[in-house]
């Protein structure tokens, strides 16, 4: 058995990487902390004397399991994805990962009693995950393929587009969908209950609406709203997004790969690089693209503010805000850090989300978010006119180039490989929790 500190010292052996023998060795770091995880009380009820023996037991396995990811990422995948000829979702490799090479990421036994814990009482597992995500998508093989298996159409779309093309509407739960005669598919947010703040269920809602859009081909324009609240403060009124859901995420709700990391790489990249059909050839456009635009009313803050950059054009009533209050909440605000600073500068970007300034509408700045601002008595008639604009047929082809020279595919790659790992470390810090603990029991 190798001691703790031999393996954080000396690592994985010097000369060629070996898979086995390096396989072996995470399989049996893990275990011994494995072990030792039981022996101690639950993380909440260690003295600081345990949490210091856990802490010291969980970074060395961590170090071996980036390390392993480091020299075997391209092997790793290609066994998981059977040379990539298999197109896994980030959930389904992560699974396939903890039964081909145990001890490289948590189980799913483990991660199901994980999530049903609130969040200042987790182990940390996800972590692991996040070391095992950015090694993938540092690869520029295995990182590229797990990208287009992410742009494929989710199975619950496919199981719906039958009905969706022949009604035209689609109630997802927290979104609804409805195609109109006009060719725009009209994707409206509905989380009264929480102002549209999103969780688990929502992303898997709003990929699925993306989805649709994207595979019907009678749709030419996608819209985003949010619909009306029946929230006390906004009642009768339409509210884009409050973000994050804090109130999920301080009881354990938020999860890295079906939430943070399938946000990103799912529905949001979707909208920006379409949707991997096959139904084109290769040749000719590698994903099905439509424009798309979004309306915020009342406000778009923290991840309504992220969806807002990679929209083709964005109308906000004269009353509403923007913010990416990032430091405050303690995580990072999605791929906001690209593409905000890409689109208005660096400075800017690093006063809404270091300082987390507050943008109106009607301030000269807003114009580096929205390209119309009108009265809310106003907004329906300029949503129509936006809309109508965009469904030109030269449209997708611009949008598809403008996109590739703003966000090339391997500067998102490499964003989001070290995405992976400090947002799964941010969910786990302590700033964090007692941020999120505020939000116990409150509506949203």
């Amino acid at each position: 058995m190798i001691p703790a500190d031999t393996r954080t010292g000396s690592g994985p052996r010097d000369g060629a990487p070996d898979l086995a023998l390096d396989r072996a060795e995470l399989t049996e770091a893990a275990t011994e902390t494995d072990a030792l995880l039981t022996r101690l009380p639950a993380p909440g009820e260690r003295s600081s004397e345990e949490r210091a023996a856990a802490a010291r037991s969980m970074d060395a396995a961590r170090a071996l399991r980036a390390r392993f990811m480091d020299r075997h990422a391209e092997a790793v995948y290609d066994e998981l994805t059977d040379g990539r000829t298999r197109h896994l979702r980030v959930a389904e490799l992560a699974r396939a990962a903890a039964v081909a090479f145990p001890g490289l990421v948590p189980g799913a036994e483990r991660l199901a009693a994980e999530r049903s814990r609130p969040q200042a009482a987790k182990e940390g597992h996800e972590i692991d995950q996040g070391i095992f995500f950015r090694g993938v998508l540092r690869s520029p093989l295995a990182g590229a393929h797990l990208i287009d298996a992410m742009l494929r159409p989710t199975p619950r779309a496919l199981a719906l587009l039958p009905d969706f093309t022949e009604t035209g509407t689609a109630d997802l739960g927290s979104v609804r969908l409805e195609r109109t005669d006009d060719g725009v598919a009209r994707l409206t947010m509905c989380r009264d209950d929480c102002l549209n703040a999103e969780d688990d269920r929502q992303v898997d809602d709003m990929e699925t609406a993306v989805d649709l859009a994207l595979l019907d081909p009678a749709v030419e324009v996608g819209l985003l709203r949010g619909g009306v609240m029946s929230h006390s403060r906004y009642r009768g009124r339409r509210v884009f997004s409050a973000g994050i859901n804090l109130k999920s995420l301080h009881a354990g709700g938020i999860s890295l790969d079906g939430f943070l990391l399938r946000r990103e790489l799912g529905y949001i990249h979707k909208i920006v690089r379409g949707l991997r059909t096959g139904g084109e050839p290769a040749w000719r456009f590698p994903a099905a693209e439509k424009p798309w635009v979004a309306a915020v009313d009342a406000f778009a803050i923290g991840g309504g503010a992220q969806l807002l950059l990679v929209f083709d054009h964005v109308l906000a009533a004269s009353d509403a805000f923007v913010s990416l209050p990032a430091a405050q909440e303690g995580i990072v605000p999605g791929a906001a850090n690209l593409r905000l600073a890409n689109a208005a500068g660096h400075r800017f970007a690093r006063r809404m989300i270091l300082d987390g300034r507050r943008v109106r509408a009607t301030e000269p700045d807003a114009r580096l978010l929205i390209d119309e601002v009108h009265e809310s008595a106003e907004l329906d008639l300029a949503v129509e006119r936006a809309v109508a604009r965009l469904r030109g047929p030269a449209v997708a082809a611009n949008r598809h180039m403008l996109n590739l020279a703003a966000e090339p595919v391997d500067a998102f790659r490499h964003y989001m490989a070290e995405f992976a790992l400090q947002q799964a470390l941010r969910l786990h810090s302590a700033d964090v929790l007692d941020k999120a603990g505020r939000f116990k029991g409150r509506a949203s």
